[in-house]
């Protein structure tokens, strides 16, 4: 017995001591701490509030418009590259799910019936020898991979991370699909604003038009002055008839958006949004820490680096030797006539063996090529840590001062509003130039299209820091079977 067991080492320690060199291949890039990055004064200041919120799954609902909670309820259901990235996850699960089926035994039954001409020199006699014959076989053959070294379960690892990356990716579509609606439509609203703007504009010079057409029939006037005013209508008409375009062609990007096609866009009413920016621009305390959990790249870059060194231990496993058990049952025989009795009864088990000596360094160039990835996956989670505190500092700078600007253009646009009353009075009584009244209605033009640009920008930049702040991400849950992912998808009675 004991002579057994010194034979056992001595081969193990054999083929141990045959397997190739790995050489000094290591991985040079190191991950990123998110704590290790300074937010800048910025985030340091918003995020004092320890009660502050993260966004909700459903952050859009903020702005107070069903219209658009339902435009983005079809988008979820119907859109093509949401199904697309659905689909993404299903395939990764199915990947995941080979990756398991080759860490469990597996079983097969074969059967071949097959008439050849059998040598007559060879080991089967006679009057078969020389002759073609029916040679039959059926059998249950079983192999399991002992995995010693856990090559197959790190393979299945790796996999159940490529579930997660894919799971987060689609979150990653999810979020940008709700993103890109809330912008369309926030710019939908503007267009529509700026419209009324410009038609007002327009009422009043048609109104100021009629008032010096008056005045010449009384001579009080010249043909000049008739002329230039009549010139400063038709650019109106066409800044209407340019926002009208524009609104037609957001509808039908929003319907596109929802998966439908221009008709549903035609159904698209007049936006209403609001939103209370009384709160939103106070962050959680937490930052930059919480951004690697809440935001569903930064949780998929992360995913791929887990799954990259994984691989890195796959490869390093390659290098040992591979034993397998394999067994099997059945019959087989010449001819029919005794082939399923006891007689032709097979069976067997043992290892089988395979050792990795001399293979031309492709082991050494797979695991080169695996740490090689590792490092990549590495530096994109740093770079991506990096962008996401970045897009949340820009977020607040923008926020911040478009409040600044808020401000600033209430002064503005009162001073322009009482300006032109006073040169409409006036012009009405003949006591003002046709030029002062232009003048006037150009200034609060601006100051008027200066507004409501600023409150879209305001709704945007909203939209901008919820996407910042991972918009309601959750990751994903893997079970112990490591196949079923739980999505973070609205389900239909989530719905709006």
């Amino acid at each position: 017995m004991k002579k057994i067991t010194y034979l056992s080492l001595v081969c193990l320690t054999a083929l141990l001591g045959a397997c190739a060199d790995m050489g000094n291949i290591k991985p040079q890039a190191k991950q990123m701490d998110a704590n290790s990055l300074d937010g800048g004064s910025n985030i340091a200041l918003s995020a004092k509030n320890a009660a502050a919120q993260w966004p909700q799954v459903q952050w859009w609902q903020a702005y107070g418009d069903t219209q658009l909670n339902g435009l983005i309820a079809a988008a979820l259901s119907d859109n093509p590259n949401m199904h697309i990235a659905e689909a993404r996850v299903r395939q990764a699960q199915a990947y995941a799910g080979l990756a398991k089926s080759a860490t469990l035994p597996n079983v097969e039954a074969s059967t071949s019936m097959t008439r050849q001409l059998f040598s007559a020199h060879d080991f089967i006699p006679p009057p078969e020898a020389g002759n073609y014959a029916w040679y039959n076989r059926v059998a249950v053959e079983a192999t399991y991979d002992l995995d010693l070294w856990g090559k197959q379960r790190q393979a299945l690892a790796a996999a159940v991370d490529e579930v997660k990356v894919a799971a987060a990716e689609s979150q990653i579509a999810q979020l940008a699909l709700e993103n890109n609606i809330v912008r369309s439509y926030v710019q939908l609203s503007l267009q529509f604003a700026l419209k009324d703007i410009a038609e007002d504009t327009l009422a009043h010079r048609e109104k100021a038009l009629h008032v010096m057409r008056q005045r010449l029939a009384a001579g009080l006037a010249t043909e000049m002055d008739v002329t230039q005013l009549e010139a400063a209508v038709p650019p109106l008409h066409i800044q209407i008839e340019q926002y009208e375009e524009s609104i037609t062609l957001l509808r039908n990007q929003l319907a596109a958006f929802s998966g439908k096609g221009p008709a549903a866009g035609e159904k698209i009413t007049r936006p209403t949004l609001s939103l209370d920016n009384s709160a939103w621009l106070q962050l959680p305390s937490a930052l930059p820490a919480d951004l690697v959990g809440r935001r569903p790249d930064v949780a998929a870059r992360r995913w791929e680096v887990e799954a990259a060194a994984k691989q890195i231990d796959v490869a390093k496993a390659a290098f040992y030797p591979n034993i397998n058990l394999m067994a099997f049952i059945g019959f087989q025989g010449i001819g029919f006539s005794n082939f399923l009795t006891g007689s032709s009864a097979i069976r067997g088990i043992g290892p089988a063996i395979s050792l990795p000596i001399f293979d031309g360094g492709r082991l050494r160039s797979n695991l080169g090529a695996h740490t090689a990835a590792y490092d990549i996956a590495v530096e994109t989670y740093n770079g991506t840590i990096i962008h996401a505190l970045e897009s949340v500092a820009n977020s607040l700078v923008a926020a911040q001062s478009l409040q600044q600007q808020k401000t600033l253009n209430d002064g503005a646009l009162a001073t322009a509003t009482k300006a032109r009353v006073l040169a409409s009075k006036g012009f009405a009584a003949g006591m003002t130039d046709f030029l002062v009244l232009l003048n006037s209605e150009v200034t609060l033009l601006a100051q008027q299209q200066q507004r409501v640009q600023i409150n879209a920008r305001m709704l945007e930049s909203h939209a901008a820091l919820m996407l910042a702040l991972g918009g309601g991400y959750v990751p994903e849950q893997v079970d112990s079977k490591a196949t079923d992912v739980k999505q973070n998808t609205i389900s239909s009675k989530d719905k709006p």
